[in-house]
């Protein structure tokens, strides 16, 4: 007869960047069930935006997550230019060029430290050395073009902060040359290495319906074969400019997610140096005075997939409302179906593999400290929030 027990990984684990808490449910090494459990990383990002002008609110959305920290701030601009007619109506085109190439190194920068880290979790820290290897080049391009290398502060409503000078467009081509065999080295390993392919082939598999009803996005949902992409679907920035093409892998297991990743950035590379040969001269960015009063959505791809911003304006200098939903909320979910039926080495895998941010994923909880229970469950926090957003919207608040 069989005997069920609990394996927790979590809220702290070597795999893990960041705390959260997966409770496995196995019988011998098979996981049978998951617990995901959520609530170790709230820090109040969105109402602190309600004390911040509008000018305020990109630096303390890119802190949201480190690793794609344009990802937010992009998202958060798109939703208050939306109250100003569309990013097209605000920004000028030399601007749109410059917002593409950060959010494009940005997607090279995190597909290159995930693809590092897979490397480590299974062992195989050559990888992981290469990966750390041909970062630093494109944090010197973040370097050079924003002057910073995290956090790189560029984003602004109806434009960017720092333009791009031209002496420094030679450099970054040259970079983007001898960045590309780099990824040549990537794709070869996955391609033809024994233990790469016998560790990721066919593990945490995600079938595309599962995909669909699990509503992932980004890479996580193109290896599974599911055709979306925010920036072909919904264009922003200066990409309807530029010739490119959306990734889609079909076997939907941990192999897939990662030669997606990989291919991904050769087309980051092509977009990065098409922005840089056809940006044009000008401002980059406009005098916008006042917010009107409305409400305006962003939406973005960030490197894990769709990054949705809405902003609610009463007029005034700070957003009435802010509300986000990161991509890791949706994909982190996913695992409840990813891991279970393989091992538990497997399933450590499997939570890795969707790129998880739980910074970004984090929501509130709260507990009678008392005893140490739950006194408002999720659905309750979702009809305060509604009452809310109705007193709100009524004028009662």
């Amino acid at each position: 007869m069989s005997h069920k027990v609990i394996v927790p990984i979590g809220p702290y684990h070597p795999l893990q960047e960041e705390p959260e808490f997966f409770q496995l449910y196995v019988d011998g090494e098979k996981v049978v069930d998951i617990d995901i459990i959520i609530g170790y990383n709230h820090r109040g990002i969105e109402k602190l935006a309600e004390s911040k002008h509008y000018d305020q609110v990109p630096y303390l959305v890119e802190r949201i997550c480190g690793i794609c920290s344009s990802s937010h701030p992009y998202a958060y601009v798109l939703s208050v230019e939306d109250l100003l007619g569309g990013e097209s109506k605000v920004v000028p085109e030399r601007a749109l060029y410059i917002r593409t190439v950060i959010d494009e190194l940005q997607r090279i920068h995190s597909h290159l430290l995930w693809l590092g880290l897979v490397g480590h979790f299974i062992g195989y820290n050559t990888v992981w050395m290469w990966a750390w290897k041909n970062r630093e080049p494109v944090l010197d391009m973040f370097e050079m073009v924003t002057g910073n290398r995290n956090n790189y502060a560029m984003f602004k409503v109806g434009g960017v902060r720092r333009d791009i000078k031209d002496e420094d467009i030679p450099v970054l081509k040259k970079t983007l040359d001898e960045f590309t065999p780099a990824i040549d080295l990537f794709l070869g390993a996955i391609k033809d290495d024994p233990v790469i392919r016998g560790r990721l082939k066919g593990v945490g598999r995600l079938t595309r319906q599962q995909a669909i009803d699990w509503c992932v996005v980004g890479p996580t949902a193109r290896a599974s074969g599911i055709d979306i992409d925010i920036r072909r679907d919904e264009p922003y920035g200066a990409i309807t400019r530029l010739d490119w093409n959306v990734i889609i892998e079909k076997e939907g297991d941990i192999l897939a997610k990662t030669t997606a990743r990989i291919l991904e950035l050769y087309e980051c590379v092509r977009i990065i140096r098409q922005c840089l040969d056809k940006m044009p001269k000008g401002e980059i960015d406009s005098d916008v005075k006042d917010i009107p009063a409305g409400e305006g959505i962003g939406r973005v791809e960030a490197p894990r997939g769709e990054c949705i911003h809405f902003v609610k304006s009463d007029g005034t200098n700070r957003p009435q409302r802010l509300k986000i939903r990161a991509p890791s909320f949706t994909n982190v979910a996913s695992n409840k179906v990813g891991a279970v039926g393989g091992t538990i080495s497997d399933a450590a895998l499997t939570l890795a593999a969707v790129d998880p941010c739980y910074c970004c994923t984090e929501r509130l909880a709260v507990i009678d400290k008392s005893t140490n229970k739950k006194i408002m469950n999720g659905w309750d926090l979702v009809r305060l929030c509604q009452e809310k957003t109705m007193q709100i919207k009524e004028g009662r608040l």
